[in-house]
């Protein structure tokens, strides 16, 4: 009972303890956890055990449940405070959790009782249950249930060497973030902001050492890369990103062999699962019917943008050659000279406009517009935490009888620092689940964020790149806590199709471009004041700025994505494949060195296996959902629309998973999704 990953409190009201929560916790934790969800399965499984979905949920949801909340805290750790302790306490419960999920989810007779609940009670089932129940079965087709002898055994050694490899990637491309340094002079530092400088100064004086420390973490990197003068300071930058964890640097944290061997083992996984490749696995749970409809949607989108594309770089090269006095533009200059050319175009720079977004401001104006649009109140709460900057609210809706009930919970880990991995993302800590005996479990989610911290007793500044990142995962959050769906599997995000998952988050940017909201939003960090109309306005200019080109990189890396999990053994020649994308689609060439594969983490260790395509497509779905409050603010020029807002809730982000995305964007929006507002949007209409 010391274990603060056994202690058990209410289960409406139970946070993960993470201050208290230590390496040595772990493996007892998990083992004590396995043997209560393995005599749970027992029980269940057992031939006089009712085929009755509550009875099946109070036994087996109740124990893996709790499993998979404990884990969960112990995996989010290590993610955003990785110590080598935690490390190794970690990889060694990986295989043993691994196990037990890949046996739960091929037990042939958990499958035949659940195939029994369907013939039994199907018909009488709600429609959530029922479909709950029928991505359940197809589950178990995809985990190997259907499979026998031989085969099975092979299944279940697979998924526990892709769980291990997906952890080895992941680590690769964070200890070589985590590694590398370079301490740069005045002369390299000219051009990079005041606040940049001296945030890299204090990290070099920490060390004991002189000028200025330059890490791969992005609110470092991103800078140099942006505005430094010194052409030869970008070019080592850029080259050590690019190289990170791959055959450039250490052998011991090189991606190389974990990739191939990823991709051997997922096609392997398809093969024994009766499918062609591992795209088509990836799709059966997703909006798309076929690698071959998600290429051509693609290559579709790649034609339409092109022409802009080729105009974009026309422009950056001409302006480079004359302005800039780089004849021969290169990848470590383009940032440099789109920058440059923005701020000549449009007469501002990102550095201008991140003075007034000062994070107090934003969270202030972020939480309006959820409270406002969403009929919500969010305010400050209490739980143990893992870092002292990380803090935690509740959010709130009056019942019936006007008392204020909670709704949902989350954690804000806003800034960059060692030991935590890269990028943003939202994660869940527990779903919403109406308990068996009536208790209302009600969902807790993880919003991270890798922004630079405050610094010089001034709060952190956001570019808006940063603000649109942030609001983009709140819609992550939005989706998964303000669920009115009861049923594990199908609360919140779980259940919701892959491509249609970015639905939510990236309907949440276009906020990020709204006069009304921004100005909200905004409190200049010296003076107080909000932004000025002029310069919001050159901003909006300038929001398609580069959109072609943008565009064909998104294209570029989901058509390499789909392509390497559909052809037959691109392990064997993943460059290849990498060259070969670039030629179609890419107009901006990298250099030859450049491995930005070996750290693409989202797609061998972050879930996105033929899947990176969804950005795009739930594109398609976020901008035609915003043209809903287009119109209604053409009636009244206010975004927030409150009658619009609760449609859209309880259309889109009530009902979770319950029902298939389309069905839910239909029942919004009235008809099918198109196109046309996407284009519109990006300025290629």
């Amino acid at each position: 009972m010391t274990n603060p990953l056994l202690v058990k409190t209410h289960p409406a009201s139970d946070l993960p303890p993470f201050g208290e929560i230590k390496p040595e916790h772990v493996r007892p934790a998990v083992e004590a956890l396995l043997i209560d969800a393995r005599n749970a399965l027992e029980q269940v499984t057992a031939p006089d055990f009712p085929a009755d979905y509550d009875r099946l949920s109070a036994v087996l949801d109740a124990s893996t449940e709790r499993l998979g909340r404990a884990w969960g805290a112990v995996a989010h750790l290590s993610a955003v405070a990785d110590t080598p302790e935690l490390r190794a306490a970690y990889n060694e419960s990986l295989p043993l959790v691994t196990e037990f999920h890949t046996q739960l989810g091929s037990d042939e007779r958990l499958y035949a009782k659940y195939k029994a609940l369907m013939a039994e009670q199907g018909e009488v089932l709600s429609p959530t249950r029922r479909h709950a129940l029928t991505k359940a079965l197809r589950d178990f087709r995809l985990g190997g249930a259907e499979l026998q002898g031989p085969d099975k055994a092979r299944f279940a050694i697979l998924q526990e060497k892709q769980a291990e490899l997906s952890q080895k990637f992941s680590e690769h491309v964070l200890d070589a973030t985590d590694q590398y340094a370079y301490y740069a002079n005045d002369e390299e530092m000219a051009g990079v902001p005041d606040d940049v400088k001296e945030a890299a100064r204090s990290a070099a004086q920490a060390e004991g050492k002189e000028g200025y420390k330059i890490t791969l973490h992005f609110p470092s990197y991103f800078p140099v890369i942006q505005y430094s003068h010194n052409r030869a300071l970008r070019e080592l930058i850029y080259t050590a990103n690019v190289t990170r964890a791959s055959d450039f640097g250490s052998a011991d944290l090189d991606n190389s062999p974990v990739m191939v061997e990823l991709l051997k083992l997922r096609q392997e996984e398809a093969q024994l699962l009766g499918l062609a490749n591992f795209a088509q696995v990836s799709l059966v749970p997703k909006m798309a019917d076929s690698p071959g409809q998600v290429v051509d949607f693609l290559r579709d989108l790649a034609r339409r943008a092109r022409p802009y594309a080729e105009r974009d770089l026309a422009e950056l090269r001409d302006f480079a050659a004359k302005e800039l006095g780089l004849a021969d533009l290169q990848s470590w200059d383009t940032t440099f000279a789109s920058e440059k050319l923005k701020e000549a175009r449009y007469a501002f720079s990102d550095q201008t406009v991140k003075q007034y977004f000062t994070e107090p401001k934003v969270l202030e104006g972020l939480f309006h517009i959820i409270e406002t649009l969403f009929e919500v109140s969010i305010h400050p709460d209490t739980a143990t935490v893992w870092h002292p900057s990380v803090r935690f609210f509740r959010i709130e809706r009056p019942n019936a009888n006007g008392v204020a009930q909670l709704i949902g919970q989350f954690y804000l880990d806003l800034y960059a620092r060692p030991g935590k991995r890269p990028g943003a993302w939202m994660d869940d800590v527990r779903s919403r689940w109406v308990r068996p005996e009536g208790a209302v479990q009600t969902p807790v989610a993880h919003l991270v964020c890798n922004f630079a911290p405050p610094a010089n007793g001034k709060p952190a500044l956001l570019t808006h790149d940063d603000l649109t990142t942030l609001f983009h995962e709140f819609g992550h959050g939005l989706h998964h806590m303000l669920t009115q769906v009861g049923d594990l599997g199908v609360s919140g995000i779980s259940g919701v199709e892959w491509d249609a998952v970015e639905l939510p988050s990236q309907f949440m940017e276009n906020f990020c471009w709204e006069w009304e909201v921004v100005r909200r939003l905004t409190a200049h960090v010296d003076t107080g004041e909000p932004l000025p109309r002029e310069l919001f306005d050159k901003m909006l200019a300038a929001k398609n700025f580069q959109s072609g080109l943008q565009t064909l990189r998104q294209v570029e890396f989901s058509l390499f994505d789909m392509l390497l999990h559909a052809e037959p053994n691109s392990a064997e020649h993943i460059a290849e494949v990498v060259e070969r994308v670039r030629q179609e689609v890419a107009l901006l060439k990298p250099p030859s060195f450049n491995r930005f594969q070996h750290s693409f983490s989202h797609i061998f260790a972050g879930g996105y296996a033929a899947g990176y395509y969804s950005y795009k497509w739930a594109e398609v779905l976020s901008a035609d959902a915003w043209s809903a409050f287009e119109e209604a603010a053409a009636a009244s020029p206010q975004p927030l629309d409150v009658s619009t807002g609760r449609r859209y809730r309880e259309n889109i982000l009530e009902v979770g998973g319950s029902r298939p995305a389309l069905e839910s964007f239909i029942a919004f929006r009235g008809r099918a999704p198109r196109i046309d507002a996407l284009l519109r949007h990006q300025g290629m209409a």
